[in-house]
């Protein structure tokens, strides 16, 4: 049960609050001028601040999936399958509710524009998870192999509804224009509307004003505020031209999103919020803070976080720390809604921190960990936070070996903001006691499902064709090269005979494409020059299957960019 009773503006439709949650995609704490960015110019964003309350320790996963798994879940990462970011390991369990459900069930109109990345196939799609309308890309990023071949940020190829729409204009602007309608045509109910933008990610394609603006400027880094970790090197001045530019589009874009709050007199029953992912994805300014994205250091998980409800919140700084997994709790207690007495939310209700009552607010552990592979590993690129304290195991993410010594730093937070100093050997009992609470929250993730994937379904009416991508295949050769091999995990939920098409590079020598899925192994002669191979009339049976499609030239094997299974 959720702390605290429900408002009592809630009890009738009219008076539930509405919802816009923002979140951009690798833009740093530092990436605004309200944290003291001298060059950057976000002035919406920044008024936005001055508005709301604003988290100065609010924390995320050190990469986008993870974070997002919690955003909509209210629980960690690790609960709901989500362990990384491509691979088959960005796909969320269909059985997880989603905020967008209980606010739906609720009676809010639910919609979202951006970036999803915890499925691109049913079950797992936004639209499948409580969201009525949606428009997003595929995979983690335009451009991305899930996408279409070229696509790019300008008139991008996007999913609406699952279907794929060719659309006019930049990503960030054609995203907030769909959010702008959507709630024009839902002004007279309550209503929820995720705005994911998938800027400033690579690849760094950004509007041309904004662009050549920043990159007439002097972005090196002695050009920034010098406090904390200081930034060594030399500045890549024109990818952050790029990202300052994406960014202050995104500020525009919230700028039209905040206006159009206000001509619909919408603003006061409206709750705003607005924060980033994780942290930037190259060196620049992040207001001293250590390590970037990827990292269990601050620089990496720590990240804006506002919420402007003019009706309740009074603008102000808190200092308490809070999370991703916090949101679906604080939303579901200021809209009047209960979660499922089943549903296991690891975060808390920040309601309390918003209204200014922090007497009685207990200390708390959080924990973040993120790292390349299947199956997370004890120890390895993973934090404890609490109020004061913070310890961190910095391991290497690509190492799959055991850790069964790790080194661990103890940062005190109040004192070294910057985490600057060690000082676990001066306090060995903080160390032995915040690993401890990592141990219990470990074992307690790993007991949760396990983490075998969720399965992409075939044969349903809900999605026909079901194209597979490498997004989302697995394997030790597994990748996004150009040698890449992997196989997808699919259940066949309907024993019908199939239609299956592999879409490839360019074969540049005759050879042959491999079909193998649940038992069953078809070959076809390959010409110089082909690009597909059609296997007609493929009946599968019912059940989980593996499905592997391979071209092989030379006696060298590789994998598709594609995979299309039609039911026939």
């Amino acid at each position: 049960m959720l702390a605290g009773g429900a408002a009592a503006w809630a009890d009738t439709a009219a008076d539930r609050p509405n919802v816009l949650l923002i979140m951009t995609d690798d833009q740093g704490y530092g990436d605004l001028g309200v944290h003291g960015n001298p060059v950057i110019q976000t002035p919406r964003l920044d008024r936005l601040a001055h508005e709301s309350a604003r988290f100065e320790s609010f924390y995320v996963s050190p990469v986008c999936s993870p974070t997002r798994a919690s955003l909509m879940t209210g629980r960690y990462n690790y609960r709901t399958g989500v362990v990384d970011t491509y691979l088959g390991r960005s796909m969320m369990h269909a059985d997880e509710t989603t905020l967008a459900e209980l606010l739906r069930a609720a009676g809010y109109r639910t919609a979202i524009f951006g970036k999803w990345h915890l499925g691109d196939n049913y079950p797992m799609r936004a639209i499948d998870q409580g969201f009525e309308q949606s428009l997003v890309h595929r995979g983690g990023g335009i451009g991305q192999p899930a996408d279409p071949p070229g696509n790019r940020y300008f008139d991008p190829v996007l999913q609406r509804n699952g279907q794929a729409v060719r659309t006019k204009g930049y990503c960030s602007d054609i995203f907030t224009t769909a959010a702008i309608q959507f709630i024009q045509q839902h002004r007279d109910v309550p209503w929820f509307v995720y705005l994911p933008y998938n800027c400033p990610h690579t690849p760094l394609q950004a509007p041309e004003a904004e662009y050549h603006r920043y990159r007439a400027m002097n972005l090196a880094h002695d050009r920034f505020p010098d406090r904390g970790y200081p930034l060594r090197g030399t500045a890549d001045q024109d990818a952050i031209a790029r990202i300052y530019a994406m960014v202050s589009n995104i500020d525009s874009n919230v700028g039209r999103l905040l206006d159009t709050l206000d001509r619909l007199a919408l603003s006061d029953n409206t709750i705003v919020i607005f924060l980033s992912d994780n942290g930037p994805q190259i060196a620049r300014y992040n207001a001293g803070m250590r390590g970037r994205k990827g990292s269990v250091y601050d620089g990496g998980i720590r990240v804006p976080c506002f919420v402007r409800w003019p009706r309740v919140v009074e603008p102000r700084t808190i200092d308490r720390v809070a999370a991703h997994i916090d949101l679906v709790p604080t939303l579901l207690e200021a809209c009047g809604v209960m979660p499922g007495s089943e549903q296991r939310l690891d975060g808390r209700s920040l309601l309390p921190l918003l209204k200014g009552e922090t007497e009685n607010w207990a200390d708390r552990e959080l924990f973040f960990q993120w790292h390349r592979g299947d199956v997370p590993q004890r120890y390895r690129n993973c934090a404890v936070r609490t109020q004061n304290y913070k310890l961190v195991s910095s391991a290497s993410v690509s190492d799959a070996s055991p850790l069964p010594n790790p080194r661990f730093e103890l940062f005190d937070m109040r004192r070294d903001p910057f985490e600057q100093h060690d000082i676990a050997d001066e306090h060995p009992q903080i160390v032995a006691r915040l690993r401890r609470a990592y141990d219990r929250w470990f074992d307690a993730m790993q007991q949760s499902r396990g983490y075998d994937p969720p399965r992409i379904a075939v044969g349903t009416s809900h999605e026909d064709p079901v194209v597979l991508t490498p997004q989302d295949w697995r394997g030790p050769r597994a990748g996004w090269r150009a040698d890449s091999l992997g196989y997808w995990e699919i259940d066949v939920t309907t024993p019908k005979t199939y239609r299956v098409v592999l879409r490839f590079r360019k074969a540049t020598a005759d050879g042959e494409a491999i079909l193998k899925v649940a038992g069953i192994e078809r070959r076809l002669p390959l010409a110089t020059g082909a690009t597909n191979a059609v296997f007609e009339s493929l009946t599968l049976p019912t059940g989980a299957a593996r499905l592997e499609a391979i071209v092989v030239e030379n006696g060298t094997a590789r994998g598709v960019s594609y995979v299309d299974i039609t039911r026939r």
